[in-house]
This record gives C-alpha cells, sequence and structure tokens, in this order.
C-alpha cells in the first residue's frame, strides 16, 4: 500500500462522461485510490504556467464503481502546484493536435520532482500513426501524403486501401476505398480541406473482418490481449465504432512484434501502451491515452490497473 500523503493528479476529460464498465483511467483511478493515494481531477484546458510553476486548476475526488454516482469531489477547487504531487497521469483523449503537444511541453516541466505517465516528451515524438513507422517492416504498405496522385498510384498497386487521418481516434475519419470506387477524388478534397496534414493510407488487410488486436503492453511486457471484431458491414473495429470484444492470446507473431518494440517502449518511459494488429501487421502504437484494460481484465480474470501501478511505483523508489 502506498502512503497515505501520496497524491495523484488525472489529466483527463470530464469525469461524468466516462463509461465505468470500459473506461481504463477509471480503473487506475480507483487502485490509486484503493492504495491510499488523494486523487485530484481537472481538465487539460485548466493547466497553467506561472513564475516557473505548472499547476492546475484541480479537485480532490473518490471515485467509485456505481453507474450514475461513479465520482464525488470532496474539495473545492484549487490551484493544484503538479510538483507537489508524486504522479501525473496524462489521460484527456486525443486528437492529437497542438493543444495536446502542448501539454507535454508544460508538464516536461514538472519531470524532475514528479513522474509524469507516460513520459510527456516522448509522448510527443510517439503519435500513434507516426511512431509506428519507426518499425517499417513490421507494418503493412503505406504511404503518409497530401497528393491524390500518389494516393491513386498507391491504390493501382494495391489494390483496396484504407485512408484516414493522422491524428484521429476511435476509428473517425476512417475509410475503406476498393479498386473501383469513385469517391476517392471527393475523400481527397475533404481531407485536405479539413486539414493542413497529410493523409494515411495502407493496403487493406481483409484480415481485419476477423479482427483488430488490442495488445496491452507495461515496461515493454506484453500482459494481455483482446480481439475487436468490426460490426457487420463495417471495416472499423474500435470498440466506440461499434466493434465488440472477444477473448485472445497472442499468437508468435504477436510476441515477435511485441518482442521487437518492447525494449524501444521501455527506454522511452512509454510505460502503458495499447498496440494494434490486424493479421501479422502492426497497425498502431498507443501512447497518448491508451484503453482495453477492463476487456482484458474481464476475459483473462486480470487486473492490469495494479500491474501498472506497481510499475509506477517501483519508477517512483528510482526517483531521486
Amino acid at each position: 500500500m502506498a502512503s497515505s500523503n501520496r497524491q495523484v493528479a488525472f489529466q483527463m476529460d470530464a469525469l461524468e462522461g466516462i463509461n465505468i464498465d470500459g473506461d481504463s483511467t477509471f480503473v487506475l483511478m480507483l487502485e490509486a485510490q484503493e492504495r491510499g493515494y488523494a486523487v485530484w481531477h481537472y481538465l487539460a484546458e485548466n493547466l497553467s504556467y506561472k513564475d516557473g510553476a505548472v499547476y492546475a486548476s484541480a479537485q480532490q475526488v473518490e471515485v467509485r464503481r456505481k453507474k450514475g454516482d461513479h465520482y464525488r469531489f470532496i474539495s473545492e477547487p484549487k490551484q493544484l502546484d503538479l510538483r507537489d504531487v508524486d504522479v501525473v497521469w496524462m489521460r484527456q483523449d486525443p486528437p492529437f493536435d497542438m493543444a495536446y503537444i502542448t501539454a507535454t511541453h508544460l508538464l516536461d516541466l514538472v519531470e524532475d520532482k514528479t513522474l509524469v505517465m507516460n513520459n510527456p516528451s516522448e509522448v510527443r515524438n510517439a503519435p500513434e500513426k507516426l511512431f509506428v513507422m519507426q518499425f517499417e517492416d513490421l507494418m503493412p504498405p503505406t504511404l503518409i501524403t497530401r497528393r491524390e496522385d500518389e494516393v491513386k498510384a498507391f491504390r493501382a498497386e494495391h489494390g483496396e486501401i484504407i485512408i484516414k487521418p493522422l491524428y484521429g481516434n476511435g476509428g473517425a475519419g476512417v475509410f475503406h476505398l476498393k479498386e473501383d470506387d469513385s469517391n476517392l477524388g471527393s475523400l481527397m478534397e475533404m481531407f485536405l480541406m479539413a486539414s493542413r496534414e497529410p493523409i494515411m493510407v495502407q493496403k487493406f488487410l481483409s484480415e481485419v473482418r476477423d479482427g483488430d488486436k488490442r495488445i496491452i503492453l507495461i515496461d515493454g511486457e506484453p500482459v494481455g490481449a483482446i480481439n475487436r471484431v468490426p460490426a457487420k458491414g463495417e471495416v472499423r473495429s474500435n470498440l466506440v465504432a461499434g466493434g465488440s470484444a472477444v477473448r485472445s492470446s497472442l499468437t508468435e507473431r504477436e510476441k515477435e512484434i511485441c518482442d521487437a518494440i518492447g525494449p524501444d517502449l521501455k527506454a522511452r518511459g512509454l510505460t502503458f501502451v495499447g498496440i494494434d494488429v490486424i493479421g501479422d501487421w502492426l497497425t498502431e502504437i498507443n501512447v497518448t491515452s491508451p484503453t482495453g484494460l477492463q476487456s482484458v481484465n474481464q476475459f483473462d480474470g486480470t487486473k492490469l490497473e495494479a500491474q501498472i501501478w506497481d510499475a509506477v511505483e517501483a519508477k517512483l523508489k528510482r526517483k531521486p
């Protein structure tokens, strides 16, 4: 058990909107509370810097697994100096935009005193769909571009393709185009008008109909997995997009993928990571606000949030 004077702050979305049966941050909060931590909550928009200090307008909170009554603030909002807490969890949902990047820079400033999970500078350097490119031999044929002619040439080479925004989440904005689909030009117009970023184009992996596997890694070691199966007529397997979770274990290929990326994740201080694998291919490395803990726990009878907190407390012991 942690000592009663330990404090943890969760930088996350509003508590009233979370699904207590599926939200990974919720069980991380429950576990912290069970270990005796004072738990604080604040929104990313309430993070500030002044005169060398990074602070947040935060409230102390108690959480419980009771639908419709799962949290209670037990303090008025106060200006919480983040150097005065032991751990800050950066758990707000993407998109990975300039506001997200700014938050990582601010949290960098407290790292000498406070353990930030995951390491904010490494989160900044590892956006989901771009970080995976450092492991090119593990990923499917991929193109990142703003040029329609390159997308057309890629489709001519690979046939069916997936087009998606670089910094989206939850399956939003993911399109499946067949070889003769006439919507490519319109989709390119939509993407290019919506933002200045390139788009990601990948060869369509038919294996996605059998599921898109989410594998949880703690300090680079795989600890559990679920298979997310798309709804009928869908190619998006994200649970928020209607996919369903199915019990799963790791194949030999998936173990190879974890062995290949695990040491790098650990070296970067990316303690809680969720990777996505379709067939034999690594498609994303999720480091911003990974999900899946409760689904794995449900199928495997585990308590992954406790394993994560064990890793966090080991880091606290080593911190000067």
